[in-house]
C-alpha cells in the first residue's frame, strides 16, 4: 500500500540521517567516556535495532549522550585498571551497562517508573546544567592539545588554567575553527524562510532550502570529515604530529559475549565481588538518571507530535536494550535528545527508522574505521563542546524566580555541589532534597488553631499520617497548656481523607494527655470512613460528634459562646 511505502521511505531517509549524527557523537562521547573510541560506535547500534520492536515513541533513537558518557567515566571507567597500552578497561562499564538494564528491566515488570516522578524538575535541570559544564570544560584539554589533565571540576579548572601556557597552536586551531564552524553550520538548520501560502515555492527554492537544512543536520559529520582531510593532507605533506588525533581504532563487529564479572589482564586483576564494590552508588544513579533522560525526551516529543507513550513498556524496552547491548561491549545507553530532533525533523513515521541508524553504524565499523585515524581529537571536542552548551539552560533561574522563589533552593544546592563536590554526590544530595522538600509538608502539616471560651479547636489543613501525627500530639498539647488548659479540645478532622494506624495511637495518647490535664478531647467533623476507623481502634471513651458546632452546643455551659 502507498502508506506502507511512504513509512518506508520517511524511516530510511530519517535513519540514514540520524546515523550520520551518531557516528562523529559516538566517536566523540567516548572520549568523555574516557574509552577507546570504537567503544562509542559499539554503544550506537543495538539500542536501535531492540527500540524498534519495544519501544513505544516514534521518535527516540536510542544510543551513547553525553549524560550518561560522563557517568560511565564518573562510576566505570574512572575506577577501571589501567592497561599497559595506557588505556582503561572497558570490563566494568559493560557489567555497568548490564545491570542498568536489569534494574530497568525489573522496574518495567514492577511498574516502577513512577520512582522517576519524586526527582524534581530544578534539580533535574541542575544537573544537567552542571553535567554539561563540567563535560564542556572537561574537552578544553582536547581542544587545546593539553596533557594530564584531572577529570574533578575545580582540580580540573585549576590545571587547566595553569597549563595554558602549553597550548597546541596547531590543536587549538583546529578546535577552535570546528567549533565556530559547527555552530555555524547548525544555525542552517534553523532558518525559517517565508512563504507565501497562496504562491507555493519553486522546485529550485525547495531544493535549495532542503539542502541547507541537510547540511545543518549532518554538521558533525562534515566538519570531522574536513578536519580528518586537513591532518591526512598535512601528513601526505610530512608534517606530522602536530595535532593529536584519534588513532587507530580497532575495525569490524564488537566480539559478541556475555559480560566478564572479574578482570584477568596480565598482572592486573580483579575478582567479581571487588567489581561490583566499586561500581558502589553507580549501580542506583546510572540506571535512574538514563530513565529520566528517556522519559523526559519521550514525553517531549509525544507531546509535540500528538501521540502517547507507554512508561512501562519504556522502561522495558530500554532495560531490553542495554541488557543485550551489553553484550555487544557497549556502555549505558539511552534515548539523545539531539538526535531524537534529528530524527523528529527528519519526518520519521515509525520506530524502525532505527534499522537504518543501526545499519549505518555497523557499516562504518566494518568499512570505514581506518578512516577514523586521522579524525583530530580536537575537532571531536568541538562536537562535544557544541552539543552541551545547549543542555545548560540559565534562564530557567529567572523562571523559576518569577514562578517558586523555594525552588531555587534544590536548583542551587544541586548545581553547586555537582560542580564542586562531584556529579555523583550532586544528584544524590539533590534527590535527598527534593525527597525531602515532597515529605516536609507531611510531617509538618499546617494546623489551624481557634481558642473560644472553655474550648480549643484544632483543625489540620490536610491529611494525618505516621509522619505528623506525633507532631499534631505534642502541638495540640502545647497550645491547650498556652490556654490556660480549656476544658475541652476539639480535633476538627474536616480534611482528613485517612489515617493511619500511627495517626490513631497518636490521637488516642492525646485524649490519655488531655485527662491526664483534666481536659477531653472531642473528635468533630469526621468522614463516616475515619469515624470507623477511630471506633475499630477501640478507644476507651473516646467522644465523637458530627460537627464541631454540635460539639460546641453539647459541652459548653449556657452563655460560653464568646469567641477569643
Amino acid at each position: 500500500p502507498p502508506s506502507r511505502c511512504e513509512h518506508f521511505q520517511s524511516d530510511m531517509i530519517a535513519g540514514l540521517t540520524v546515523g550520520l549524527t551518531v557516528i562523529p557523537q559516538g566517536l566523540a562521547y567516548a572520549q568523555v567516556a574516557d574509552l577507546p573510541a570504537q567503544y562509542g560506535l559499539y554503544s550506537a547500534f543495538v539500542g536501535c535495532f531492540v527500540y524498534c520492536f519495544l519501544g513505544t515513541a516514534k521518535d527516540i533513537t536510542l544510543g551513547p549522550t553525553a549524560i550518561l558518557s560522563l557517568m560511565t567515566a564518573t562510576f566505570g571507567t574512572a575506577l577501571s585498571p589501567v592497561l599497559p597500552n595506557g588505556q582503561r578497561d572497558a570490563t566494568m562499564t559493560i557489567v555497568l551497562t548490564l545491570i542498568c538494564g536489569i534494574i530497568q528491566l525489573a522496574m518495567g515488570f514492577l511498574k516502577l517508573g513512577i520512582l522517576v516522578n519524586f526527582i524534581s524538575y530544578p534539580v533535574i535541570n541542575a544537573f544537567t546544567s552542571a553535567a554539561a559544564i563540567t563535560i564542556a570544560f572537561g574537552q578544553i584539554k582536547n581542544l587545546l592539545g593539553l596533557k594530564n589533565i584531572p577529570n574533578d571540576f575545580l582540580p580540573m579548572v585549576y590545571e587547566t588554567c595553569k597549563k595554558l601556557p602549553d597550548t597546541k597552536i596547531w590543536d587549538m586551531t583546529m578546535g577552535l575553527s570546528s567549533l565556530v564552524l559547527v555552530i555555524a553550520m547548525k544555525k542552517l538548520r534553523e532558518i525559517k524562510w517565508k512563504n507565501d501560502p497562496n504562491d507555493p515555492p519553486s522546485v529550485p527554492k525547495q531544493i535549495f532550502t532542503k539542502t541547507l537544512w541537510l547540511i545543518g543536520t549532518a554538521t558533525n559529520v562534515i566538519v570531522v570529515v574536513i578536519a580528518a582531510g586537513v591532518v591526512a593532507i598535512l601528513e601526505s605533506k610530512g608534517i606530522t604530529n602536530v595535532i593529536s588525533v584519534t588513532g587507530k581504532i580497532k575495525a569490524g563487529m564488537p566480539p559478541v559475549a556475555p559480560p566478564r564479572f572479574d578482570i584477568d589482564n596480565g598482572n592486573i586483576t580483579m575478582s567479581g565481588t571487588e567489581l561490583l564494590s566499586k561500581l558502589g552508588a553507580g549501580l542506583g544513579i546510572v540506571p535512574l538518571l538514563s530513565i529520566v533522560e528517556h522519559m523526559a525526551i519521550g514525553k517531549a516529543f509525544a507531546r509535540v507530535n500528538n501521540y502517547k507513550i507507554d512508561p512501562t513498556q519504556e522502561l522495558i524496552a530500554i532495560g531490553a536494550s542495554n541488557i543485550i547491548s551489553s553484550f555487544f561491549s557497549s556502555y549505558p545507553i539511552t534515548g539523545s535528545f539531539s538526535r531524537t530532533a534529528v530524527n523528529s525533523q527528519s519526518g520519521v513515521r515509525t520506530p524502525m527508522g532505527g534499522i537504518w541508524t543501526g545499519g549505518l553504524v555497523i557499516l562504518a565499523l566494518c568499512v570505514l574505521t581506518p578512516w577514523f585515524y586521522y579524525i583530530p581529537k580536537s575537532a571531536l571536542a568541538a562536537v562535544i563542546i557544541a552539543a552541551v552548551i545547549q543542555m545548560v539552560e540559565y534562564h530557567v533561574v529567572v523562571q523559576l524566580w518569577k514562578a517558586n522563589k523555594l525552588d531555587l533552593v534544590p536548583f542551587v544546592i544541586t548545581f553547586v555541589c555537582s560542580l564542586i563536590i562531584g556529579i555523583e554526590y550532586g544528584i544524590l544530595i539533590g534527590i535527598g532534597l527534593s525527597v525531602f522538600m515532597l515529605l516536609y509538608p507531611t510531617a509538618r502539616p499546617k494546623i489551624k488553631y481557634e481558642t473560644m471560651t472553655g474550648f480549643l479547636i484544632v483543625k489540620p489543613m490536610q491529611g494525618l499520617n505516621f509522619p505528623a501525627a506525633e507532631h499534631l500530639e505534642l502541638q495540640a498539647i502545647e497550645k491547650a497548656l498556652a490556654a490556660d488548659k480549656p476544658r475541652h479540645i476539639i480535633l476538627d478532622m474536616e480534611h482528613l481523607a485517612d489515617v493511619d494506624f500511627t495517626a490513631i495511637q497518636s490521637i488516642k495518647a492525646l485524649m490519655l494527655d488531655c485527662d491526664l490535664h483534666g481536659m477531653k478531647l472531642i473528635l468533630a467533623n469526621g468522614r463516616p470512613h475515619v469515624n470507623s476507623q477511630v471506633k475499630h481502634a477501640e478507644i476507651n471513651h473516646v467522644i465523637i460528634e458530627k460537627t464541631v458546632k454540635g460539639a460546641l452546643e453539647k459541652f459548653s455551659s449556657p452563655g460560653e459562646f464568646t469567641s477569643m
